[in-house]
């Protein structure tokens, strides 16, 4: 390959610069005692793009998705890596070069690119004996839980027909079922929405169609014992534009945050939306709850557009540093004939990538793990810029009291997105392992952490030393061992 990557942002740098390597390495290296305990796969996946951009400038949510296992088992930790072989980048290998334009744009493609434009590149789940590669533009990729082998698109034998697959799926803790959804479900621009429930079997149990005011995107959702709620981020599509080479999406600050409640067995009558403030992010959903007729949705809200790449019109993106974010609170009163909703804060520090204990999935709680930011703590400034995604902190955080407990790694170090693995089937809520990647960004180096969510700001109890370096991720999952 002649050509070179950009030095744009998002691709320079230890966070950003594309890695690259499928490897086997056996046996990992571990610094302090790996609990016996903790036994299962962490799964998770970054867009680690195989080939320059064809544009010559592109987004770093763009790039192909390269899956890493690791492995614990005995007190030991082994690691595998592998691309999701995606129709998308089984043709730009065969041509050598990127075939694909601006982001989630097919019009902007060479005409040698692969139909099915998605790169499986956002999450990364077990389920039904599959290992599924997710992203929300298409279908996703199944994939063997062991090898990583790709096993190719997945429809589960025909019973999802819509065009695309969430890449947040829920799995309720006490049916087992997985809860998904799609929005642009009949392609591109469509407002058109679709809410699944399928058997642990595979079984398509229930399915809900519906539409939402316009299309834009949604990119997570809550679930609770009888509802689901799809927060509408005021991201919004136009057909029209993409055919002129524009973007996917554009920031539209009039708009509101739409919310979509939807009984789990009703039907596309039942729909009720619910405004809120506008100019405002609603991403990932830390867990949601039902309670004395009320539905609570936990998750952390920022105050404007957090992504430059997709600008409103006028092409107008605010400075990160006018941004902030915190966990908040949203409240559904079905029984009041009112529309309009207020979060409230639950904290007052900048957090994403909220991640609770998957046995209290929409069930009331009191524990979420979080990566947050804190800007009082150094940052040596050899570093450069502090990058898109930078959190400083591992947090574990109260919601019933309100406390937190971090640990800071260092003035030269991040976090990527955190699991949450029970000390054992019937330990207590938040008793367990909180487990993450490390980047240390001066030494273009990783490493796997591994915590006592007892008491985070001891650090890790734990070290496992990763001899290459990890991309920045997006999401993962932990799978128990059988």
């Amino acid at each position: 390959m002649t050509t070179l990557f950009p030095e744009t942002p998002e691709f320079l740098g230890a966070l950003y610069h594309p890695s690259r390597v499928e490897a086997d390495v056996l046996d990992l290296e571990i610094e302090g005692t790996l609990p016996a305990a903790i036994r299962g796969a962490f799964y998770q996946v970054s867009p680690d793009p195989q080939y320059p951009p064809m544009l010559g400038q592109d987004i770093y949510f763009n790039g192909d998705g390269m899956v890493s296992a690791f492995f614990f088992e005995d007190s030991k930790v082994s690691l595998r890596r592998r691309y999701v072989k995606t129709a998308r980048l089984l043709a730009q290998r065969r041509e050598g070069r990127s075939l694909n334009g601006v982001y989630r744009n097919v019009h902007t493609n060479d005409p040698l690119a692969a139909t099915n434009n998605t790169t499986a590149n956002t999450t990364v789940l077990k389920y039904n004996g599959v290992l599924l590669a997710l992203k929300e533009d298409a279908l996703p990729y199944a994939m063997d839980p062991d090898t990583l082998e790709t096993l190719g698109v997945y429809d589960w034998n025909g019973q999802i027909s819509s065009a695309t697959f969430t890449a947040h799926p829920k799995v309720d803790p006490a049916t087992g079922n997985l809860l998904a959804f799609s929005y642009e479900a009949k392609g591109d621009g469509s407002p058109d929405m679709a809410y699944f429930e399928i058997a642990p079997d595979g079984q398509l149990l229930h399915e809900i169609w519906f539409q939402a005011p316009y299309a834009g995107m949604v990119h997570d959702f809550a679930v609770t014992e009888n509802h689901v709620v799809f927060p509408i981020i005021p991201l919004t599509v136009d057909v029209e534009r993409m055919k002129r080479g524009g973007p996917h999406f554009q920031w539209q600050p009039d708009l509101p945050q739409l919310f979509a409640v939807l009984p789990r067995k009703g039907n596309a009558a039942d729909v009720r939306w619910f405004k809120g403030p506008a100019n405002a992010f609603q991403g990932h959903t830390l867990n949601a709850f039902e309670e004395n007729g009320r539905i609570h949705v936990d998750m952390p809200i920022t105050g404007g557009n957090v992504f430059y790449f997709f600008p409103q019109e006028d092409g107008f993106v605010p400075s990160p540093e006018t941004l902030s974010s915190s966990l908040h609170r949203w409240t559904f009163d079905l029984s009041s004939p009112n529309d309009q909703v207020e979060p409230h804060a639950l904290n007052d520090y900048q957090c994403e990538f909220p991640r609770v204990d998957d046995r209290y999935i929409g069930r009331p709680y009191e524990h979420g793990f979080v990566l947050a930011f804190d800007p009082t703590r150094p940052y040596r400034p050899e570093n450069g810029p502090i990058p898109f995604q930078f959190f400083n902190l591992l947090t574990h955080f109260n919601l019933r009291t309100g406390a937190s407990d971090s640990w800071f790694a260092g003035d030269s170090e991040c976090f990527q997105e955190p699991i949450f693995v029970p000390r054992s089937a019937d330990a207590a809520e938040g008793d367990g392992y909180v487990i993450a990647l490390l980047n240390h960004i001066a030494d273009y180096a990783s490493e796997l952490v591994v915590l006592d969510a007892n008491d985070m700001a001891a650090g890790p109890v734990a070290r496992v030393k990763i001899p290459l370096r990890m991309r920045m991720s997006l999401h993962g999952s932990w799978a128990p061992a059988e």
